[in-house]
């Protein structure tokens, strides 16, 4: 069975995303126009990193994704001090979401994730993505990238051995199908992001993400990653993902992956689609001891 086939409602309401915004002008720098001309051209415009987080409910984002063509994944924080812990939580969260309108991610945070759950509970998700936010640092400490105040930079050179040491080592050894907020960087050296993220450090998460078959997410929050590492990216044969990671109630309209698309030439071909039962990472690949 293909993977189109596999997911026919998904693609009935990309390609017909265009009616959504039928009033809307054909052309120019407006999201939804450029969204409905991609829909027409059987590009699948779906947001896989969408979470209820902030008072957003779940009708306001389908009505949000009504509005704009977008179709929506949401997904639930799995792990160590986040909201979903269990198998029993995971399998609770799914019964009340199942039938809504949406694709399930889980979006598996920490390390420790690939010991909290078992196999087959992670396999009833449509997808699986995680980021490289958050790792035991040089110090031995958990650290959470995205809080200054738990990140120590003493050497940037060093810190970017240790972080694509743990990008690389996710990439391989968990299994996931898209890896999320790529090439983020703590705020203390976020300024230098292009010298810090060389075209080998490209290169090194790109070919870990390729022969493992894990998608590159183009994030709309962050705006990352950069148009060169998309375009080397595209150039070895990695697939993308499009992703908001949402912190409040605004799911924005992925301005910035539209302009990734143009800006990088991407087609259909090169996004990413949920594998179906049977063949997703953690029935094929499990969880590595």
């Amino acid at each position: 069975m293909s993977k189109r086939t596999y997911f026919p409602a998904m693609f009935a309401l990309c390609l017909t995303a265009a009616a959504v915004a039928a009033d809307k002008p054909a052309a120019g720098s407006d999201p939804i126009a450029r969204m409905r001309q991609l829909t027409e051209q059987g590009f699948p415009v779906v947001d896989y990193h969408a979470h209820l987080k902030g008072g957003l409910t779940l009708d306001e984002l389908l009505a949000h994704g009504k509005q704009t063509g977008i179709r929506y994944g949401v997904a639930p924080n799995c792990g160590k001090g986040f909201p979903i812990t269990t198998d029993d939580g995971i399998r609770e969260y799914l019964k009340s979401m199942r039938g809504k309108g949406v694709l399930l991610g889980m979006q598996a945070e920490g390390r420790e994730w690939v010991t909290m759950f078992s196999k087959e509970t992670v396999a009833q998700f449509d997808y699986v993505f995680s980021d490289a936010m958050t790792f035991t640092d040089h110090r031995g400490q958990r650290v959470r990238l995205w809080i200054k105040e738990e990140v120590d930079v003493p050497d940037k050179e060093a810190f970017m051995e240790l972080l694509l040491g743990k990008i690389v080592g996710i990439l391989d050894n968990e299994p996931i199908d898209i890896y999320v907020n790529p090439t983020f960087l703590p705020d203390v050296i976020a300024k230098d992001y292009d010298a810090l993220w060389t075209k080998p450090r490209m290169e090194r998460v790109i070919d870990a993400a390729v022969r493992n078959g894990v998608a590159i997410e183009i994030n709309a929050r962050y705006r990352l990653p950069s148009p060169a590492f998309i375009k080397l990216a595209k150039s070895k044969g990695a697939k993308f993902s499009f992703g908001t990671n949402n912190g409040d109630r605004d799911l924005g309209r992925l301005e910035y992956c539209l302009d990734m698309v143009k800006e990088c030439g991407l087609t259909a071909a090169d996004m990413f689609m949920p594998k179906p039962d049977g063949k997703k990472p953690v029935q094929i690949k499990g969880f590595k001891k």
